[in-house]
Parts: C-alpha cells; sequence; structure tokens
C-alpha cells in the first residue's frame, strides 16, 4: 500500500513538473521581441586619421653674432610682430668698428676730391684719380659691412609669431649660431595626416578628385575645432614600411587656439550611395566576424555572417549577407539561440533610426 501511495507521488511530482516547464516554453514565446528590416540610402560615413599639428612657419632664432646678450625686450609665451625688437646682444664693439669705417671713408673721401682736383688740373694721371676712387669704394663697403655686423646685435622677429621658452638669460656669453628662442607663426596651421594606398586612389580617381577634400579636426580633448581646413598637399611617395602617403590639410586658427606640436584626428565625410544600412546593436562578434540574427517566416531565427562595409555612429553599412527584405532581430540577441522560435513586433527601420542608441541587450 506504501508503494502505491510513493508511485502516486512521484506520478504528480512529474506531472507538475512537466507542466511547469510547459508554462516556461509558453512564457518565453509569449515574449515580444523588436524585429526590423535593413534600409536602403544616400549616407555620409566620416573617416578618422590620427594627425600631427605644425605651425606654418617654426624657425629657431639664434645670434649672429658673438657678445654678451645685454637686454631680452619680450617674454615667453608673447605674441609679436613683425620687426619687433626681441633681443639685443652688447653692440660697442659693433659701433666702434662702425666708427672707425666711417672715419676711413671720410679720409678716402677727402683723399678722392683732391686727387680729382689735381687730376682736372693735369698734374696727376687718370689712373692716380681711379686708385682714389677705388680706395673710396673699398671704404664704403667696409661701412656697409660694419652696419651689417652692428645690426646682427639686434635679433628682431622676422613675422608675427609666438614665442617659445628662452634658452639664454640676460648676461649669457653668446657665439655665433646660439640659440636663443623659437618663433612660430600660428595664424595658419598646417596638419599632416597619414592616408593608405586604397583611399589615396579612391581620392584621386574619384569625381571630386578636382576639387578641394574638406576635413575636419577633433582636437585632444575631443571637441571638434570650429573651422574646416582643405587638403591641399600630398606628398610624393609612399612609406614602403606602412603603405601611407602623407596629406596636409590647412586650417585657419585666428585665435590661435591650435599649437605647435599638438596631436588630433582629422575627419574626412565620404558620401556613400544606396547602402545597405543597419543598427550597430542588431549585429554580435564571434571571433572577430559580425552576426545578425535574420528571422524567416516560421518566426524562427538563423545566426548569420554579415561583411561590414562601413562604420558610422550607431550604424554599419553591409556589404555582404543581407537582403533588403530580410526581417532582423534588434533588440533580445542575448536572449535567444540559433533556430528557437520566438514572437517578435516589427518596426520599421525608419523608425528605428530615428531613436538609435547602440545596445544590445
Amino acid at each position: 500500500m506504501k508503494k502505491i501511495i510513493m508511485l502516486a507521488s512521484l506520478c504528480a511530482l512529474l506531472y507538475n513538473a512537466g507542466c511547469k516547464s510547459e508554462e516556461k516554453e509558453e512564457k518565453k514565446e509569449d515574449v515580444k521581441l523588436l524585429v526590423t528590416n535593413p534600409i536602403r540610402r544616400d549616407t555620409t560615413i566620416a573617416s578618422d586619421y590620427v594627425c600631427q599639428i605644425r605651425s606654418i612657419q617654426h624657425i629657431e632664432l639664434r645670434a649672429l653674432e658673438r657678445g654678451y646678450l645685454s637686454k631680452i625686450y619680450v617674454d615667453e609665451g608673447q605674441l609679436v610682430k613683425k620687426g619687433q625688437l626681441m633681443f639685443q646682444i652688447l653692440p660697442v664693439q659693433y659701433q666702434a668698428e662702425l666708427q672707425k669705417a666711417q672715419a676711413e671713408a671720410n679720409y678716402a673721401e677727402l683723399e678722392y676730391k683732391n686727387t680729382k682736383s689735381l687730376a682736372d688740373s693735369n698734374i696727376v694721371s687718370r689712373n692716380e684719380l681711379a686708385l682714389a676712387k677705388a680706395k673710396l669704394d673699398k671704404a664704403k663697403a667696409e661701412v656697409q659691412v660694419a652696419q651689417v655686423h652692428l645690426g646682427f646685435t639686434e635679433i628682431r622677429a622676422p613675422f608675427d609669431g609666438i614665442m617659445d621658452h628662452f634658452y639664454v638669460r640676460e648676461g649669457s656669453l653668446l657665439s655665433e649660431g646660439d640659440l636663443l628662442t623659437i618663433l612660430s607663426d600660428n595664424s595658419k596651421m598646417w596638419i599632416y595626416f597619414n592616408v593608405p594606398e586604397a583611399e589615396y586612389l579612391n581620392y584621386k580617381t574619384g569625381s571630386a578628385a578636382n576639387a578641394p577634400l574638406k576635413v575636419k579636426l577633433r582636437m585632444a580633448n575631443h571637441e571638434m575645432f570650429q573651422f574646416p581646413g582643405i587638403v591641399e598637399t600630398i606628398e610624393a611617395d609612399f612609406n614602403n614600411e606602412t603603405g601611407n602617403i602623407a596629406f596636409r590639410a590647412t586650417f585657419p586658427n585666428p585665435a590661435r587656439l591650435l599649437r605647435h606640436g599638438e596631436t588630433g584626428n582629422i575627419i574626412v565625410d565620404k558620401p556613400l550611395k544606396n547602402a545597405l544600412i543597419i543598427p550597430q546593436k542588431a549585429t554580435f562578434e564571434i571571433l572577430d566576424k559580425k552576426y545578425v540574427f535574420v528571422v524567416d517566416d516560421k518566426n524562427v531565427v538563423h545566426q548569420r555572417q554579415v561583411t561590414i562595409a562601413a562604420e558610422m555612429q550607431d550604424l554599419y553599412a553591409i556589404s555582404e549577407g543581407l537582403a533588403e527584405n530580410e526581417k532582423i532581430l534588434l533588440e533580445g540577441i542575448r536572449k535567444v539561440h540559433n533556430n528557437d522560435k520566438i514572437t517578435y513586433h516589427f518596426e520599421k527601420p525608419e523608425s528605428v533610426l530615428a531613436h538609435l542608441k547602440v545596445y544590445a541587450e
């Protein structure tokens, strides 16, 4: 009798467990997942290139003569104007040389005038007059040389620019060629970025090859620089090690926000015609390959690999693996497995794209 009771209890337990399992299956099937279609449209993709920012002029200012640095008229980081006096090297020696040369020139001029007067009276020969003229010319040339040397003691700004830090201080004994500072013209900036060979060829053979390529700059703080730039120069040779070639874009920099030596990212927008677009959140990755769940006519999901042609914010352009009329699972990717049957709610791709954020459940 006890055996009969135990057997009946076991059957009841198994029955209840089976019922609960069926309820779970029904509940799982009752959960409605979100499904949509790919969409074809013209769009724009943004290519991103690491870049180096350079001043259009970035030169070293060096001493042209030996002497003591007697005065510094500017400060580090200061904006200076073309022709502004920046450094003064003690000019006493060169002033003395100029005075000596000027005195010798004055003497040579008097000698020449006396000789000319005698030559006009046929007292001396024309050869002596020519010799006196040559001495005068030589003396005048030496005056000019002395003036140049004296001018070398004044270091003036060759263009409008921003001062770097000083490599010397007042009282420093300078030798010819010693570095004083560096001056940068930041009114415009040259920004260099490397482009792969295939993209270079696409650009040069594209319909817009003769039009200037406009680019944008994302700065190191991830903010966009307010002014666009134009690619004006492409270097002559490819780097055989990287397969890249350098482009140079010119950016206006009226507020001088950009400085020589900064880094950032060049953004190049490229049109993409008739692209098949899906949300990034509809994909998942296995061993560096992208997959989606395609929903068939029987509401069964099938895992399928897709090929990404281009990446945009929140979106992928697909080159292989999907057709425009196929349904793909948009949300609930982690809740299903290959060949699961689902219940879903369909949403048009236009509505999906309008409220898109990268997220996958």
